[in-house]
Parts: structure tokens; sequence; C-alpha cells
């Protein structure tokens, strides 16, 4: 392999990918500007009508950020404080803190050890008289198994919340052979715009997901105070204050636009990758969840040990390459959470992946040469 990479390497190139895009960004940066409806402004409902519409004619409600769309998604529900709410025990904090923080007790379930996702069967082991909802991830850009899930959750009759912050676009192959977008099977889905997102804002955002007409004037009025629309002043229920700002939406209705293209981009650079590191011993690449399509959020190997996974990291650190590890600490066993009582081994895949996984760079702008220094930088250990 070179001696160094053809060109820098970063985990997320979010400076090469605004430069390419740069006209139209500054044009809706100087339109907002001018216009001056900062809050509300006609930008924040046109964003949520052009995503619903690339969402399968989903509806969108706008909010502040991720976290608050989970937190929205499950206060849609009038659940109570106590009430149980299953979620993978392998994820980000954020999907067991929205049900932490509303008094509810989230409950974890480990995963499928191939797609990361939250595993069926132990999901349905988890269910207790006081569960009342499955709230699943699509981790790292694929779906959960959503028509398992889905008749899990009808057969138990618990509502379904699905957390998209990192699928954005993916899609799920129905029984019935239609396809359904990842965030649009269950009762909500929710999703966020953090800047590292594949669509990504220059700030925090966030969006929830729904095809019920009522529900989507529910989670509007819960992200305004509680505020019917076109009501000033009356609320008609206790409500956040998580609002889209118009500047965001209106950049975000520019990266829209790009979004297939960007999509497409990191599955080419999945594909290299997978070609690259398919007989690496010691090592596996990203399984597919059958029925779904993957947008590669993340490109995310699973190593044999710990001490395996630390290695290659440091090795690519030297040759300029950064990884990093999504996600160290399973959700039972963040002091946090400690208040649930789960030990050490109760979630024997979760916790293994958080010794074993590693996340190489994966965005639009990586380029063939690129992605095969990364890929040479792997096969280069003594496995």
């Amino acid at each position: 392999m070179p001696a160094a990479p053809p060109a820098p390497i970063r985990l997320l190139d979010l400076p090469a990918q605004h430069a390419a895009i740069q006209p139209e960004l500054d044009a809706a940066l100087r339109r907002v500007m001018q216009e001056g409806a900062f809050i509300q402004g006609a930008d924040v409902q046109l964003f949520a009508d052009e995503l619903g519409r690339y969402l399968g004619g989903a509806r969108v409600v706008p909010c502040a950020n991720g976290t608050d769309a989970l937190q929205l998604a499950l206060m849609s529900l009038a659940l109570q404080p106590g009430d149980e709410v299953i979620v993978p025990a392998f994820t980000y904090v954020a999907t067991a803190e929205a049900a932490a923080i509303l008094g509810l007790r989230p409950v974890p379930a480990d995963v499928d050890p191939g797609t990361f996702n939250l595993d069926p069967a132990a999901a349905e082991a988890a269910i207790t008289p006081r569960t009342r909802a499955i709230l699943c991830v699509h981790l790292y850009g694929q779906c959960a198994d959503l028509t398992a899930l889905r008749a899990l959750a009808d057969r138990h009759g618990l509502a379904l919340i699905e957390d998209n912050a990192q699928a954005i676009g993916a899609t799920w192959q129905m029984p019935d052979g239609a396809v359904a977008h990842a965030g649009t099977v269950g009762e909500v889905g929710t999703t966020s715009f953090f800047p590292s997102k594949n669509l990504g804002c220059l700030g925090d955002g966030g969006a929830l997901l729904t095809r019920d007409e009522a529900r989507a004037t529910l989670l509007y009025e819960l992200a305004n105070h509680g505020q019917a629309r076109g009501r000033k002043y009356v609320h008609q229920r206790l409500g956040l204050n998580s609002r889209l700002d118009t500047l965001q939406a209106a950049l975000l209705r520019v990266k829209l636009r790009h979004l297939a293209d960007w999509t497409a981009a990191r599955q080419r650079v999945a594909a290299q990758y997978d070609a690259l590191l398919a007989d690496v011993p010691g090592l596996r690449t990203p399984q597919r969840q059958a029925g779904s399509s993957h947008v590669f959020h993340q490109y995310t190997l699973t190593l044999h040990s710990e001490a395996r996974r630390d290695a290659l990291q440091q090795h690519l650190q030297h040759h300029g390459v950064p990884s990093v590890v999504y996600y160290p600490v399973p959700v039972h066993r963040q002091p946090a959470y400690a208040y649930l009582g789960y030990g050490e081994g109760r979630f024997p895949v979760a916790e293994q992946l958080c010794r074993t996984v590693l996340s190489l760079p994966i965005h639009p702008g990586l380029t063939p040469e690129q992605v095969a220094y990364v890929a040479a930088a792997v096969r280069m250990v003594s496995w």
C-alpha cells in the first residue's frame, strides 16, 4: 500500500459535501435572512411536505432534534409512569433516555449479531403485563425486521415506534409486496438531522413521521407547547417547545434534493469495501437484513475480540485512517441506567458487539482510491 493516503481521509467530510452545493446553501441562507421569519417560517412546512413526498406520502412533523422526536413520539401514546418500553440493548443512549425522562421504564432486549438491530424473539421474551410499546432502532442505515416487529406489536396490542435517525431513505419490503420507507411502518417514526446524519442540517434538528392524520395533528401540538395549529395562545395539552428553525429547514430543503445521489455514493463505497474485505479472516463485514435496503450511515466491521478491534483501530490511526466505535457501552451498563438492575452478561450479544465493532470512514466524497487505501490498511494487520 502507499506510504500515505492519496488524500486526507475523514470519517465524514462535511466541508467538502457543503462546498459542492455552496451556491444553493448560500441562496437559502440569504432568502431566510431577507424574509426574517426565523421561527415557523414557510420553509419549515415546505420541508415537511417535501420530505413526506420523499418518504412515500408520510406526514412529517419537524421538531428541534432527534431526541425530542423520540420523547414526543412516546408522549403521543399517552403512556403512564411505570409503563414499559422495549428498547435495543445496543444503541445510542437517547433511545432509552427518551423513555426514562418521561417516567417510563426502558426494558432492554438483545439484538441480532449480524444486523445489530433489535431481535424480535428477544423483544417478545421481554414483554410483561406493563409493556406498552416497542421502540426499535434502524441502526447504521438498515431496517430492523419490521415485518416481525409489526406482527409482534399487533399480537400483543403494543405500539411500534421506529427510531430512524440513521436510516433515512432506507426501505422495507412488506409481506404484501409493497415497499415502505423506514420510519413509516410503526405508529410513529422519528429521525434526526444532526449534522453527521445522511440528511443533516447545520445544527440540531429532527422530525416525526406518521401515516395517521390525527396523530400528526397531535404531534404538531405536542411539539408546539400543546398549542393547536391556528389557535394562538390556546393550549390543548402539555407540550414541549421543540421547533425546527426556519434556517435549518431551508438548508435541509437544499440537501434533500441531493440525498438520493449521496445515498447511491455511500452504497458504492460500501460495495467496494465489501469486495476488498470479504476474505479477511477474523473480520466480518456488515450483514444485510433480508427485506431491507441499506443506506450506510455507518460501515461497521465486527472483529473476533476486543484486543483485535483495538489493535486494528490503533493500526489504522497510525496510517491516517480514522475509525470510531459505535457504541462502546450497552444501555444496561450505562451508570445512568444502573437502577434497571441488569448485570454484566444479561445481554451477551450487545455486550460482545460493544467490544468488537469498528466503523470505517464512509461518506459520499470518498474516492475509490481512498477506499482502496483504507482496505489495504485493514488487510495489513496480521490476522
